[in-house]
């Protein structure tokens, strides 16, 4: 694996796509930036270079040694995964229930095994493989009721540099006894564990209250509390997932205008506050969000694994773009680690729902966009001087399929959207944390597991 020296340049070369704006927006310039021939040169954690290969090697110290992915690699922006559970790695691709049966029928019962901090760290380090794996360098992360739980999952994503996002899970009712905490309890262990993680090296913290179903009217409350005393951490938490979900909540939430109210009741929402799902939001509820700066993530292979309901993308995106919409797997419901089949996915809702979804836009979901929806733009999500070197090299012809395909293609966006159509984990060839190679497809030695 390249651990380069302080002061050392890890160089790579290939094509290189990076996004600029934000093409949900006003105006015709392209969003992005593409240069069929570039070098990425990284230094100490962050891109020094980037741009066309004869000005970047001509700017490089004499003697860097530079890797060539060849012709058809592309250097991407790390992906990142906005909602997602990694206690659920356990029981991925297990179904025939809607939600709240699937909640209790597997995703509780896996969550109960991380009582065990070694099956904790243990399926942490999977969910983290198979991130690197399909080119996720950050995520937004749902641990359990247990406070070890945030512990491993932080110490195995320190020891790989990476940026994650990640908070206890918030629980006082509907759900077993052994993954409930109280009020008191929730926030005090919270606010040890976010003064321990916040900030520390590259890991930030969120406060998780499940959702409003699993906690009291006092939970959700210091929850609120514990979130505007540390300003820069997030919130995580889900909302209109399903019709019978929204059903629950407003029956036990009667003295309130709706779910989302349940949650601006409670100073819930704003800047770096994000949900889950969103799917059966009216328009009022949407236009709140925008109000407040609270984003969306779109889950899609969960949405429809689980039959929830398909998320109608443009209507969102156009009413929440102060807030922004980001790019989602929502594991274990969710059926992919790849962020690739992910936006696949959700062009296949937005086709469903009556619109379309181009590969560019796609990726920017995933990329630059999300993000923005993060608040962290400046840091992460391009391929741009002065960033953080989170990098991914995708192979455009990691298949036999994808290299005749691939050779057919006439555009840009046609190359791209056959990669989001057919490619997976075999696509990402090499990812890069930090500057840090911690994945090369090629060689185990390469791999940060290994």
């Amino acid at each position: 694996m390249t651990d380069p020296q302080a002061g050392g340049v890890t160089a790579i070369r290939g094509a290189l796509l990076t996004f600029t704006r934000d093409p949900f927006g006003e105006g015709d310039a392209p969003a992005f930036r593409y240069e069929s021939d570039a070098v990425v040169a990284m230094q100490a954690g962050r891109i020094s270079h980037a741009g066309p290969a004869g000005e970047v090697l001509a700017a490089l110290p004499e003697g860097t040694t530079v890797t060539s992915y060849g012709r058809d690699a592309l250097i991407v922006p790390g992906l990142i995964d906005c909602h997602v559970h990694y206690p659920q790695v356990r029981i991925v691709g297990a179904g025939g229930q809607p939600l709240l049966g699937w909640l209790e029928r597997y995703a509780f019962r896996a969550e109960l095994q991380l009582a065990d901090r070694d099956e904790a760290r243990t399926t942490a380090r999977v969910f983290l493989r198979e991130c690197l794996r399909n080119g996720t360098t950050t995520a937004v992360v749902y641990c359990t009721v247990h406070p070890h739980s945030v512990d491993v999952f932080f110490e195995e994503a320190e020891r790989l540099g990476l940026r994650m996002i990640a908070g206890k899970t918030l629980m006082d009712r509907g759900a077993p006894a052994d993954l409930l905490d109280t009020p008191e309890r929730g926030y005090d262990e919270s606010k040890v564990l976010l003064a321990r993680w916040h900030g520390r090296g590259r890991a930030l913290y969120a406060v998780t209250p499940r959702w409003a179903g699993s906690s009291t009217p006092a939970q959700l409350e210091l929850a609120g509390a514990l979130w505007r005393e540390h300003p820069g951490t997030y919130l995580q938490s889900h909302i209109a997932e399903t019709r019978e979900e929204v059903a629950q909540v407003t029956s036990a939430f009667r003295e309130r205008r709706g779910y989302l109210d349940i949650y601006d009741h409670h100073g819930l929402l704003g800047p770096r506050a994000i949900y889950g799902h969103g799917i059966w939001l009216t328009d009022a509820e949407r236009q709140r969000m925008r109000e407040s700066g609270t984003a969306l993530a779109h889950c899609p292979t969960s949405n429809l694994f689980l039959g929830s309901g398909l998320l109608d993308l443009a209507r969102s995106t156009a009413a929440l773009r102060r807030a922004h919409v980001a790019a989602a797997t929502d594991l274990g419901a969710g059926t992919s680690f790849s962020m690739l089949r992910t936006l696949g996915e959700a062009y296949k809702v937005a086709r469903l729902r009556g619109g379309t979804l181009r590969a560019t836009d796609a990726l920017y979901l995933a990329t630059r966009g999300a993000a923005a929806a993060l608040h962290l733009e400046d840091t992460i999500g391009s391929v741009a001087e002065g960033l953080e070197a989170d990098v991914v090299v995708l192979d455009l012809a990691s298949t036999p399929l994808l290299a005749w395909r691939g050779g057919l293609c006439e555009s840009l966006e046609e190359l791209l959207f056959v990669q989001l159509t057919l490619a997976d984990d075999r696509a990402v060839r090499a990812t890069y944390a930090a500057g840090r190679l911690v994945h090369d497809r090629a060689s185990a030695h390469g791999d940060a597991f290994a």
